[in-house]
């Protein structure tokens, strides 16, 4: 067994395309419109196969504009080598964080946190 993707619904799909792939550098797997069922979705990752796992499934539904995000989601994390680097990436591709990297409190591990444009938070940690 193995975990497949994530799936968050999204409001605008291009632009939450053009964050996880040109902000956060992901790749674009698939994309698929269901016009019967009125929705599209995509498939980002860091690789170009969306069964290899690590996925997220952006969901679009063509008739609604906006959702609540409530609380009982927490985050996606992410790992990334350099940390400070690619939040100044992150700041200079016009995305938002959230957390600057510093150490968690209570430890000692880098993280730093990000924004996606539906207001989804993506944690990232330095040399997972």
């Amino acid at each position: 067994m193995r975990i497949l993707h994530t799936m968050i619904r999204v409001n605008n799909l291009e632009e939450s395309l053009k964050f996880y792939t040109e902000v956060v550098g992901m790749q674009v797997q698939s994309r698929k419109d269901y016009p019967e069922g009125k929705f599209t979705l995509a498939f980002v990752g860091f690789g170009p196969d969306k069964d290899q796992g690590g996925s997220i499934e952006l969901t679009y539904n063509w008739d609604t504009s906006s959702y609540i995000l409530g609380n009982a989601f927490g985050h996606i994390a992410l790992a990334v080598d350099d940390i400070y680097g690619f939040c100044e990436r992150v700041k200079n591709r016009g995305g938002k964080v959230t957390r600057e990297p510093g150490p968690m409190k209570h430890g000692t591990t880098v993280i730093a946190f990000i924004e996606d444009p539906n207001g989804y938070k993506i944690e990232l940690i330095s040399g997972k």
